[in-house]
């Protein structure tokens, strides 16, 4: 290093400000991976509270839609097939 080839006082220091330097870089990587995990976990999670947004929505809708008109025929229901009357 720069303190061993010189081998002054102030190369001494700015060695150990690079050595300083070098473990906040270091850190900060640390503490990036430590919050992209942590923005993935939340961004997982918000993906499957979407989902369930969207089925409320859906069901929601489902149950402002108007009922669908019940029509009742007039007249009876036969259950026997039906006489074949003037044809041989």
């Amino acid at each position: 290093m720069l303190s061993s080839v010189l081998k002054s006082k102030r190369a001494v220091e700015i060695n150990i400000e690079i050595m300083r330097a070098f473990v906040r870089l270091r850190e900060m990587i640390l503490s990036n991976k430590d919050l992209a995990r942590k923005l993935d976990a939340l961004e997982h999670k918000l993906e499957s509270h979407d989902v369930n947004i969207r089925s409320l929505f859906e069901a929601i809708r489902q149950l402002m839609a108007p009922p669908a008109p019940k029509t009742r025929r007039i007249g009876f229901l036969v259950k026997e097939r039906a006489a074949r009357y003037g044809r041989h």
